[in-house]
């Protein structure tokens, strides 16, 4: 759980230029699977400080934020109220929601899978309350890329990383979730963590995605009618 200074410090990174461009790429590729029309009932499970929760209703869908660090839902808060938008924000576990059967259009996760174990419970927590014929569509650091062993290895080094308490997953564990109704699968974030900041840029996240693998994965899945 992202608490006090964690949480305070959270944006700071989306401010930089590395950040704002990791943030592009992966709100693209998500964006770029989602097909529903504005108006839609969203879950964003795992919604940190708003930042994807912003995202989704901007482009005019009702969403509703869950995440279990009440630090980090009152950081949204602030930041949904600053811009004028409505986002219900919730304090809840993603593995126990609070929410009746197929009560939203569709549940969407963002960069919290790699801090669950067993992804199975929380991706059941999900299809369940989403709607038969809603989609459902969780993206996650990439343990087979660059970007994963770079994290893995900074976890080994230094005690208070963030990601001291992750469990990076695969593209293939993943989809493995729910192999039956995956739809649709996407990786992105080609550009190395090693690279110099002037090539996190477009034109060489083109270039490299037929070099390396993509840092970040999403799987996106239906519920069957």
């Amino acid at each position: 759980m992202f608490t006090g200074n964690t949480a305070l410090n959270y944006d700071s990174w989306y401010e930089t230029k590395r950040g704002r461009f990791i943030d592009l790429v992966e709100s693209e590729a998500a964006f770029d699977l989602i097909t529903l029309p504005p108006g839609a009932k969203i879950l964003d499970a795992g919604c940190g400080t708003g930042n994807f929760s912003i995202k989704l209703a901007e482009h005019g869908y009702l969403v509703t934020g869950i995440d279990i660090s009440s630090d980090m839902l009152n950081i949204a808060r602030k930041k949904c109220m600053a811009k004028g938008l409505k986002v219900d924000l919730e304090t809840m576990n993603i593995e126990h929601l609070l929410f009746p059967d197929n009560y939203f259009d569709a549940a969407f996760s963002m960069a919290a899978f790699e801090f669950i174990a067993d992804p199975e419970p929380a991706y059941r927590e999900l299809y369940r309350v989403v709607k038969p014929g809603g989609q459902i569509l969780i993206g996650t650091i990439n343990r087979d890329s660059l970007w994963g062993k770079t994290y893995m290895e900074e976890t080994s080094k230094n005690a208070d990383s963030v990601f001291k308490h992750a469990y990076f997953k695969n593209l293939e564990e993943l989809a493995d979730v729910d192999r039956i109704n995956l739809k649709a699968s996407r990786q992105c974030l080609y550009v190395p963590p090693q690279a110099p900041e002037e090539h996190f840029n477009l034109e060489h996240e083109t270039r490299l995605a037929a070099e390396y693998t993509g840092g970040f994965i999403i799987c996106l899945w239906q519920k069957p009618y």
